[in-house]
């Protein structure tokens, strides 16, 4: 029987994504009693939350942002709180594109 060595065990080494730890973290941070102080701090639904936990809504760009505003932690903190190790985002090209037929439709208004 060999013991597993922590070193090669990728799924201890790797950090993973758990929204569950962020939110605790800032539950604690600001001195709230639960998630739905926590939605009233934020200035969301309380559902929003809820879903959060449960790993059916990401957590998105502007919540972070309130996040950091509240908290005062940086982004990069909650980020690392998260799981999210990241160095870079990348934005595809696309979505600075604009639709096709964008510019004839706007060409055609007087």
């Amino acid at each position: 029987m060999t013991i597993p060595n922590d070193t090669n065990n990728s799924s201890l080494s790797q950090p993973t994504y758990d929204p569950n730890h962020l939110l605790n973290a800032l539950i604690k941070k600001l001195h709230l009693k639960n998630d739905a102080a926590l939605s009233r701090a934020l200035e969301v639904a309380p559902p929003v939350i809820s879903k959060i936990r449960h790993r059916r809504l990401p957590i998105g760009a502007s919540l972070l942002i309130r996040m950091h505003e509240v908290s005062d932690l940086s982004i990069r903190n909650l980020r690392e709180l998260m799981g999210d190790r990241r160095a870079k985002f990348r934005i595809s090209d696309k979505q600075f594109k604009p639709k096709q037929g964008a510019s004839a439709k706007m060409e055609a208004q007087p």
